[in-house]
């Protein structure tokens, strides 16, 4: 039974592949021309997936009547194709369609209004992507709330209240770090290294060393550049990420190369054996998100990763040589409220996140027109953060999510940065983390995170996943802890 199942997916595991290299080449290669057409291939792909998993809907019902017999692997296979099936025949094909043709066309549209600081360009794609995802959540169906949908997309069985529950706990705790880091001045003196100017050639031989002292398989694995940083999983061993070279402030260029790794580690060690089925995939966003934090954070920033980087830092730019640890720990780890979430400190990033979540909140529920959206963006960051954006660009422009239709999406970044303080939390009991970074031995770090997460892919939901692996579901307190021990002791 499941075995006809997984081979029946072979399929349909081939056109997510054809899917994702699609959308890679989109963001790294294609022509800006080429919008409307590749729009109406991953259209016409979307539709060929939906009539092929319509294929795979009477052996699940069969499936269902031996549910008890069914090992773990097994009960993964049928709770994953289950869920595909609710969202492919709840959603009709010319929804599917449209909301293809438009996230296609809306990031071309995004990128040139971005680059021109221009909301009013990119206002009727914005448009059109919420009306089509308010449809797609009234078909799905939800309790409560309509967002509960899109979240579930993402995420499997987070909810409003789960979401409303975790920055509740977060946003107080961190305003109180964050006041006693500035009333002490930990952190936030400004270092010069932010002025500093690098070359691309140069920034890109840092980065290829990094990718190397991570260990990154270079038969599996390549990195490109993009204007919005990615991870992208073509197949278990054809993993690719994309950075970007701003010519200023080198830690950009830095972390999103490591947190794209991260990404692409979980990708990377999902166990062979379930390649080509349903749950040969990571578990969910939030998941995916807390090993790019952790690497990116955790191992990235911290004072044992600084010792082992700072040979390729001095190779490669010049400018480094007259700094010592202390001052480049200091300069990774600045405290200051910034514009741009993706460059946004550890103690602030999470304020982003909830921006964007209370304001997709209320254009899906109905409560904000798309009109209001660059005011209320800029009253929240003045609430959250005590600045306001000088224009769209650094505003509400500065993400390509919502020109994809990504709605759901932005409150998984914080519950990956939750996840990672549990990682953090617990992998230190098992092993010498700072030891084992300061000398760049990756690989217990590695196989302690595929024995507790890598390994499953889907095979369970998250929050299930999370209670087996560290013992308790979402719990933010463990990265409220990391994060005092960090910054204020």
């Amino acid at each position: 039974m499941i075995r006809e199942l997984n081979e029946k997916y072979r399929t349909l595991w081939a056109l997510n592949s054809a899917e994702s290299l699609l959308g890679w080449d989109l963001e790294v290669n294609m022509p800006e021309k080429g919008s409307t057409a590749r729009g109406t291939v991953l259209a016409e792909v979307s539709l060929l997936t939906q009539k092929k998993m319509a294929e795979l809907y009477p052996l699940l019902e069969k499936a269902d009547e031996k549910q008890k017999e069914f090992n773990e692997y097994e009960k993964g296979v049928v709770r994953i194709l289950r869920r595909r099936q609710k969202f492919f025949t709840r959603i009709p094909p010319s929804l599917l369609e449209a909301e293809q043709k438009v996230a296609a066309e809306a990031a071309v549209v995004w990128r040139d209004a971005r680059k021109k600081s221009d909301f009013q360009a990119f206002k009727p794609y914005l448009e059109k992507n919420i009306e089509l995802k308010r449809e797609e959540a009234e078909k799905l169906g939800y309790e409560k709330h309509p967002y509960n949908a899109l979240l579930d997309q993402y995420e499997e069985g987070l909810t409003v209240e789960d979401v409303d529950e975790m920055f509740s706990k977060l946003i107080s705790a961190l305003k109180k770090i964050l006041g006693k880091v500035k009333s002490e001045s930990r952190f936030t003196p400004i270092s010069p290294l932010v002025e500093k100017n690098y070359t691309t050639e140069s920034m890109a031989g840092v980065n290829r060393k990094v990718i190397e002292i991570l260990g990154m398989p270079k038969d599996r694995f390549r990195m490109d550049l993009s204007t919005h940083p990615f991870e992208a999983n073509i197949s278990r061993d054809d993993v690719r990420i994309t950075t970007r070279y701003e010519g200023k402030d080198f830690r950009s260029a830095l972390f999103s190369t490591i947190h794209e790794s991260g990404h692409a580690i979980y990708e990377l060690q999902i166990y062979e054996k379930l390649e080509f089925s349903p749950i040969g995939i990571a578990v969910s966003n939030g998941f995916h998100e807390s090993q790019s934090r952790f690497w990116e954070n955790m191992i990235g920033r911290s004072k044992s990763f600084v010792h082992l980087v700072k040979p390729t830092l001095q190779e490669n730019l010049d400018f480094v040589a007259s700094h010592n640890e202390e001052e480049i720990y200091h300069y990774f780890n600045l405290v200051r409220p910034g514009m741009i979430r993706v460059d946004a400190d550890e103690l602030t990033y999470n304020f982003h996140t909830a921006l964007r979540y209370e304001l997709e909140k209320k254009m899906i529920g109905g409560q904000a027109s798309v009109s209001e959206l660059p005011q209320l963006w800029n009253e929240m960051m003045e609430e959250y953060l005590g600045i306001t954006p000088k224009n769209d660009s650094e505003g509400i422009l500065q993400d390509i999510h919502w020109s994809q239709g990504s709605f759901g999406y932005f409150p998984t970044y914080s519950l990956g940065n939750v996840i990672a303080g549990m990682i953090w939390y617990n992998i230190r009991k098992e092993i010498a983390l700072d030891e084992k970074i300061r000398v760049g031995d990756f690989e217990p770090i590695k196989s302690w995170l595929y024995q507790k997460i890598h390994r499953w892919g889907s095979t369970f939901a998250p929050k299930d996943l999370a209670k087996r692996s560290f013992g308790e579901s979402f719990n933010p307190e463990r990265l409220v802890q990391y994060l005092e021990q960090k910054f204020l002791n």
